[in-house]
């Protein structure tokens, strides 16, 4: 009989690899088979190629077959029976293991290719199925996408290591590129919508959804369970074309009808439920999944090696580490953790954080109080066998990933090297102190995947749980919505705070801004100021130029005057009396013999310059400065006598 710890184990590893999620159910169905966890999950999911041997009894397995025609029988312990069962040695966990048949589906270009085949056949088998459908020689072809880099044909596919289902592509560097109309195509279908209306079968209920073409099915069923809490993995479909037989492919190429597409969608039986209709109908048991293979047939598609499903040592079975001993960098470090936790688990996954703890904190901590969040840290150990169960079953639960996402930045470490972990220790004891350090130093490996919540205080940063292997999805959500309880009480004390601080920063900002239109203000007003006056100084400046430059113009016209002729001269003498605008008389006599220029310069020497004045005659009236001034005043009729006057031109 197991003990109660053997019996928790034995447990975890039975849902693990049934994907039973009710504990009554589980429990009642290991009871049943005495606690043997072989014979448990061959009642459950009929094994094609015999039986297996338990690693906690030593003795041959033997539990009931379903064959095309057959009814459930029971087994004989003879070698001799006629069961489906062969006699196995009682010496290993698997003994004569039938090849594990690999699925691979390879891209070309704008084409998928679905090979299957023995893990005991090698590469170059797999490029010669692809020659006879590309019509590519296998000398121009390169096969590309195996995780430890290119490989030789004679590699045989077993000692790889591979997971059930594998992506590769091929290249063809030697060969023509095809022509860009089916690119173009496509191309353009991707920036297409599409409306799904999807109807969920149990509560005939319709769901009319929009997505763009460059979206892939993966996503259409995610987005599904957020509406009708279906988990992807439980999900039934009709509807979908031919073509879509890969939940990674977008809906422009999976052939759907544009621009609308109708989809059902139900809940997928539990494998307890497909084993009672199997016993009541005598029929084969086929198991519907989503990636058109049966969920339970390997057990890499939950992320464990078939070592690890009856309990042998993680490490022995992994080919590389989660994380390199002694990395210098830590963001190389973290890359090889995400690369290696997908490979294992799939890309259902917590988002990790590539970088340093420091810039972790960076992250989760400084940013503004609304966009701040808390910080997970998860601690990874490839010893303890609490690790696969709780990374594929609870670590990679969409809902767990999808909770993280929204509210924590996740960090990750390995702790299976001696080295690792004690860097990790001193980063611990440099950011949360000695006791948080001591804490994890004293966790034991079976105790390990440990998960710590941090959350950012102003002052330091507080450990405000830390969560062990030993849990379940339930309890560990609980635990996470605990802390973010906590935290959303913290975020708000800290957003009011900026807010406020915010408000009287921007008063602040005002008054200054304020007081700088103010300063500019008076600045303008004295410029402006200093403006007018240098343009008065400039004007008054000109005007005594020109002052200056009229009294010489006038001074010069003066002095070049001939002498006035005396009032006895014996010459003939002509008088001329002028009017000025403002009304004053000024009189001169000239020679008769004068020419009219004088006249003019007499009056400009007066301060009327005959550019700006006219001299006017009155009877006749008429306009002297008109008249030819190289004449005398005796052509001019201005002898003996006259009187003008000056007006100025317009």
């Amino acid at each position: 009989m197991a003990s109660n710890m053997d019996r928790e184990m034995i447990l975890a590893d039975f849902q693990a690899c049934t994907g039973i999620e009710n504990i009554d159910e589980a429990i009642t169905l290991l009871e049943q088979n005495n606690w043997d966890l072989v014979a448990a999950i061959n009642g459950v999911i009929p094994q094609e190629n015999g039986i297996l041997q338990s690693e906690y009894g030593g003795e041959t397995l033997q539990g009931p077959t379903y064959g095309p025609t057959s009814h459930p029988t029971a087994s004989s312990s003879t070698p001799s029976s006629s069961s489906a069962f062969r006699h196995v040695v009682p010496s290993r966990q698997i003994v004569e293991r039938q090849p594990r048949m690999l699925d691979f589906r390879v891209e070309y270009r704008d084409r998928n290719v679905d090979v299957v085949l023995e893990d005991s056949c090698t590469v170059g088998e797999i490029k010669h199925i692809l020659e006879n459908e590309l019509q590519i020689p296998v000398s121009k072809m390169l096969l590309k996408g195996w995780k430890t880099g290119d490989l030789d044909d004679s590699t045989v596919l077993k000692t790889l290591h591979l997971p059930k289902n594998n992506s590769l592509y091929v290249l063809t560097p030697d060969l023509p590129p095809p022509s860009s109309s089916n690119s173009g195509a496509l191309q353009e279908s991707l920036n297409q919508n599409f409306m799904l209306i999807i109807t969920h079968r149990e509560v005939q209920r319709e769901y009319n959804l929009n997505f763009s073409g460059s979206s892939t099915i993966q996503e259409v069923k995610r987005n599904v369970y957020d509406l009708t809490s279906i988990p992807v993995r439980h999900q039934l479909w009709e509807g979908w074309p031919p073509s879509a037989t890969d939940d990674s492919m977008t809906l422009a190429a999976s052939g759907l009808t544009y621009p609308c597409h109708r989809l059902t969608v139900g809940r997928r039986s539990s494998p307890a439920q497909i084993r009672e209709q199997s016993e009541e109908q005598c029929t084969d048991v086929h198991m519907v999944s989503d990636s058109d293979g049966d969920d339970f047939e390997d057990a890499t598609e939950f992320g464990v090696d078939d070592g690890e499903m009856f309990g042998m040592a993680s490490s022995a079975l992994r080919k590389s580490p989660m994380m390199p001993e002694n990395a210098e960098n830590e963001g190389d470090a973290l890359l090889q953790f995400t690369a290696e936790f997908s490979s294992r688990y799939g890309d259902c996954h917590p988002v990790y954080f590539i970088g340093s703890l420091e810039a972790a904190f960076q992250e989760a901590f400084y940013g503004k109080a609304r966009d701040r969040k808390l910080l997970a840290i998860y601690l990874h150990h490839d010893e303890s066998v609490l690790t696969n169960v709780f990374c594929s079953q609870m670590l990679c639960a969409e809902s767990i990933v999808s909770y993280l996402s929204q509210n924590f930045i996740t960090w990750a470490w390995d702790m299976t090297k001696e080295a690792n972990r004690a860097r990790f220790l001193t980063m611990c004891t440099r950011h949360f102190g000695s006791v948080v350090a001591q804490t994890i130093r004293t966790q034991k490996t079976d105790q390990f995947p440990l998960f710590l919540i941090i959350m950012g205080k102003r002052s330091s940063n507080e450990v405000l749980n830390v969560i062990q292997g030993n849990t379940t999805v339930d309890e560990l959500m609980m635990r996470l919505m605990a802390a973010m309880e906590i935290f959303s009480a913290q975020q708000q004390e800290d957003i009011k705070d900026e807010d406020e601080r915010e408000a009287r920063e921007n008063v602040k900002r005002e008054q200054d801004e304020a007081y700088r239109i103010s300063l500019e203000a008076d600045r303008a007003k004295r410029e402006a100021q200093e403006r007018e006056q240098a343009e008065q100084f400039r004007l008054e400046q000109i005007r005594k130029e020109q002052e200056e430059e009229r009294e010489a113009i006038r001074l010069s016209l003066e002095q070049s005057l001939p002498p006035e002729p005396k009032k006895e001269s014996t010459e003939s003498v002509s008088k001329l009396r002028i009017r000025t605008p403002s009304g004053e008389f000024f009189e001169r006599r000239f020679l008769a013999s004068s020419k009219l220029q004088v006249v003019f310069d007499f009056v400009a020497s007066k301060g009327y310059p005959w550019e700006e004045f006219k001299l006017l005659g009155t009877f006749p009236r008429r306009d002297v400065t008109q008249l030819d001034p190289d004449k005398s005043l005796l052509e001019v009729k201005l002898y003996p006598q006259e009187t003008l006057f000056l007006e100025a031109k317009e």
